[in-house]
C-alpha cells in the first residue's frame, strides 16, 4: 500500500475563515478518495497567515529557518492543495508571495487542486484568470475542477451548498487519481551530493 502526502496551504487573512474551512473540506475530500484507491493519506496543512513576516523576510533575501519546513513539505507531497481569498479580483499578496518562494522547479508536473473564496460568486473567474496562468506557467499538473466558495454556498440544505459539495468531491477525486498515477516525488539533498571543490575552482 503506497503512503502519500498531502499538502495544503491556506491564505486566509481572518479567524474564523472560510478559507480554511474550504481547504479542510478539500483535504478531507481528497483523503477519501485517495483511501478508496488503496493508499495511507497523511495531510500536512499551512496557514500562510502565521508565515507572514517569514514570507516577507524571505522575499527581501533573509530566509527564514521557520518557513524551510514549510517548503520542505510542498516539495515532498504527492499533491497540493491550494486556496486563497479573492481580492481585487486575483489571489491575494499573501498567496503569491508564498508562491514566488518556493524552490524552482518543485512545482514541475504535480496535481495541484485550486480553491479560491470571495464575497460575491462573480469572482470565480479568478480561478481560471488568475490561478490557472501561474500554475500552469510553473508547470503544475493542475486538476480540471477548481473550487469556488461564495458566501451562499455555506447555507445548509441550499442547493448552492449542494453545489460545492458535490464540486468538493469531483475536484477531489481528479487530484486522487492524479496522485495515484504518479510516484512519489524524490526530493534531492544538495548536501548529500555537493559539487566537488575542483569544479568550484572552475567556474563548473
Amino acid at each position: 500500500m503506497k503512503r502519500r502526502l498531502i499538502a495544503v496551504a491556506s491564505a486566509g487573512l481572518r479567524q474564523p475563515s472560510s478559507t480554511l474551512l474550504l481547504a479542510e473540506r478539500l483535504a478531507a475530500a481528497t483523503r477519501r478518495a485517495l483511501e478508496r484507491l488503496g493508499a495511507e493519506v497523511d495531510v500536512e496543512s499551512v496557514e500562510l497567515r502565521d508565515y507572514g513576516h517569514h514570507l516577507v523576510n524571505n522575499m527581501i533575501g533573509y530566509p527564514s529557518e521557520e518557513l524551510r519546513p514549510v517548503l520542505d513539505t510542498v516539495a515532498r507531497a504527492d499533491g497540493l492543495i491550494v486556496v486563497t481569498p479573492t481580492f481585487s479580483a486575483s489571489y491575494t499578496g499573501l498567496f503569491k508571495m508564498f508562491v514566488d518562494v518556493l524552490d524552482e522547479g518543485v512545482l514541475e508536473d504535480k496535481p495541484v487542486l485550486m480553491a479560491a473564496t470571495g464575497g460575491t460568486a462573480r469572482h470565480s473567474l479568478v480561478l481560471d484568470h488568475a490561478m490557472r496562468p501561474l500554475f500552469s506557467y510553473l508547470r503544475a499538473a493542475v486538476v480540471t475542477t477548481g473550487v469556488f466558495a461564495a458566501p451562499e454556498d455555506w447555507g445548509s440544505g441550499h442547493a448552492s451548498a449542494a453545489s460545492l459539495a458535490d464540486r468538493t468531491e469531483r475536484a477531489a477525486g481528479e487530484l486522487a487519481r492524479e496522485v495515484d498515477r504518479r510516484d512519489t516525488p524524490v526530493v534531492e539533498d544538495p548536501y548529500m551530493s555537493p559539487t566537488p571543490f575542483e569544479n568550484l575552482l572552475a567556474g563548473g
